[in-house]
């Protein structure tokens, strides 16, 4: 029996925001400017990192956070100054200038480090007057997010967590972060169903999913009506999006 295709259901945006994850990093060396150039040249409409911080408060992107320091040895991002570290990591400054050079671009950051808040956000808001409303900083924690969405009540805040670790259910999580002016909710693909986004978009949360690699995937996942996909693979989620 062939499998049922998912129902397509309406999105809260315009047009689902296509991340490219880590940049185009299935092309090339990931978290770099390379890949977050390659991906807008393959028609991604966002781009994907985790931010940290340096010991002289500069944020940067990077995986890991951490950076060589001897032979089987490692440092941590936040013990090394922004001048010391290798120069393949961007500042944050130099993938903002890309939002800036393209009006519709968003960019998601996995704030990894929660020392990073402070400088992101001072950062996002001294570069552009618009640039809030197309960040998006991810966190798994939801008491975090609401402390600093009273902080810094402009920016987008994103609950990024697995369908497991929500403990009260998701409709309370929703009513939860809808509540706190939290503006989505952001789980792996496999979490969501057409059902949960619909449940999300009834709180005004955005539904975001993350680890949609494959077509079938991708074409699930913008079917049910997620507002933002995360890929490695620019190509296929651009080519996905484009059928009907």
């Amino acid at each position: 029996m062939a499998a049922v295709e998912q129902q397509r259901l309406p999105t809260l945006i315009d047009e689902t925001v296509l991340f490219a994850h880590r940049g185009a990093r299935a092309h090339a060396p990931e978290n770099t400017m390379e890949a977050f150039r390659l991906a807008l040249r393959l028609g991604a409409t966002g781009l994907e990192s985790d931010v940290w911080v340096t010991s002289d408060d500069v944020p940067v992107l990077d995986h890991d956070g951490k950076v060589p320091a001897g032979k089987l040895r490692s440092r941590s991002i936040s013990d090394v100054p922004a001048s010391s570290l290798p120069a393949h990591i961007p500042h944050l400054e130099e993938v903002l200038e890309l939002l800036s050079e393209e009006p519709d671009l968003h960019l998601s950051l996995d704030v990894k480090d929660d020392s990073a808040f402070g400088p992101t956000l001072q950062t996002i808001h001294t570069n552009d007057s618009d640039l809030p409303a197309r960040v998006w900083l991810c966190h798994p924690n939801a008491e975090s997010l609401q402390l600093h969405r009273r902080a810094f009540p402009e920016v987008r805040l994103v609950n990024s967590v697995r369908f497991g670790s929500i403990r009260e259910g998701v409709e309370r999580r929703c009513a939860l972060l809808s509540s706190e002016g939290i503006d989505a909710l952001n789980m792996r693909i496999d979490d969501w169903n057409g059902g949960l986004v619909t449940l999300a978009h009834r709180f005004s949360l955005y539904a975001f999913g993350w680890n949609l690699q494959h077509d079938y995937e991708l074409r699930t996942g913008l079917r049910m009506g997620l507002d933002g996909v995360y890929s490695d693979h620019v190509d296929r989620m651009v080519d996905a999006a484009a059928q009907p």
